[in-house]
């Protein structure tokens, strides 16, 4: 049976982070461009979106059909082309403009994108229902996925560089 993941922050209040909101709000008026969103993104928490599944009903006393079982889903979104996408939010607002029985699960946007990936998705969607729509699709969101389990040095086409920290410079001298 699948566990619920311990939550990245327990005082975690829902609401998006100022940097991801700024970025995209950028985006939207045009000052910023993808790669903006992406940077803000690469650290933040996004919520994921989980629902109840009907999976079996009986008819009650009163004649009513009624939920005998459900379980909880992780929704796709499916395009006109069939591709389907992860749902992810950056606050509660976003979620429940989107679907008000949601129950919001955090993740980073890289274990979003790992996830994505994982369930053969062509894309994640964040913030489908606005403020402003944004999509991670491609090779930007297989990179991501492989930086999360550690695989990205398995990609074709992309180029790993292995940063050094800068050793510290005298740029003066002492007499």
């Amino acid at each position: 049976m699948p566990s619920i993941p311990q939550p990245l922050d327990p005082h975690d209040d829902g609401s998006a982070a100022p940097a991801v909101a700024a970025a995209l709000a950028s985006y939207q008026d045009g000052t910023a461009d993808a790669t903006d969103v992406l940077t803000a993104l690469s650290g933040a928490r996004l919520l994921v979106p989980v629902v109840a599944l009907l999976t079996e009903s009986e008819v009650g006393e009163h004649g009513l059909r009624q939920e005998k079982e459900s379980e909880m889903a992780l929704p796709k979104l499916v395009g006109k082309d069939g591709r389907q996408a992860v749902l992810a939010f950056t606050g509660t607002d976003a979620l429940v403009r989107w679907r008000p029985d949601a129950r919001p699960i955090q993740a980073s946007t890289l274990q979003v994108c790992q996830a994505a990936v994982n369930e053969q998705a062509a894309a994640v969607v964040v913030d489908v229902a606005g403020p402003v729509p944004f999509v991670i699709e491609g090779d930007v969101l297989a990179a991501l996925a492989a930086v999360e389990s550690g695989t990205l040095d398995q990609l074709a086409d992309v180029t790993v560089a292995r940063v050094e920290p800068a050793r510290k410079r005298r740029w003066f001298s002492r007499r």
